[in-house]
């Protein structure tokens, strides 16, 4: 079974991931939950999602970071962005930084080892979603 990671509190925790009632792009309407593959093109419309996924199919494609900074950033969408699929616990840090909000980890991973790897440093010289200033202008 997999297990939700996700900041209530300001504290990250894991929870068992409960059922989520997912449309597809196609079959979008405002209000609903929303899980687009790493090849979707933004819409819009998708802001008013109670909750976006991003299925990611494998360790190794990155098209589903570029998707969550587009929904961040273009589309402006401010509610939980969910990476879903393939989630590795080494690449945690770089999808808070593209606008993550919660990981749905795979039963095969370790929660504990993906709650000390979601912040390894303690600042980064480049901007990011999250942060858009670089460290020099910070």
């Amino acid at each position: 079974m997999t297990q939700l990671l996700k900041q209530q509190n300001g504290v990250w925790q894991i929870t068992d991931n409960q059922p989520t009632d997912w449309s597809d792009a196609e079959a979008f309407n405002a209000g609903s939950a929303l899980k687009l593959t790493v090849d979707a093109e933004p819409d819009k419309a998708w802001a008013s999602a109670s909750l976006i996924a991003i299925d990611f199919p494998a360790l190794t494609d990155g098209r589903g970071l570029s998707l969550a900074a587009l929904l961040r950033q273009r589309v402006r969408y401010t509610g939980d962005l969910r990476a879903v699929g393939a989630v590795h616990e080494d690449l945690l840090h770089f999808m808070l930084r593209c606008g993550f909000s919660s990981f749905e980890l795979p039963a095969e991973r370790d929660p504990a080892i993906a709650l000390d790897l979601l912040a390894p440093y303690s600042n980064y010289y480049q901007g990011s979603v999250r942060d858009p200033l670089p460290a020099l202008l910070r």
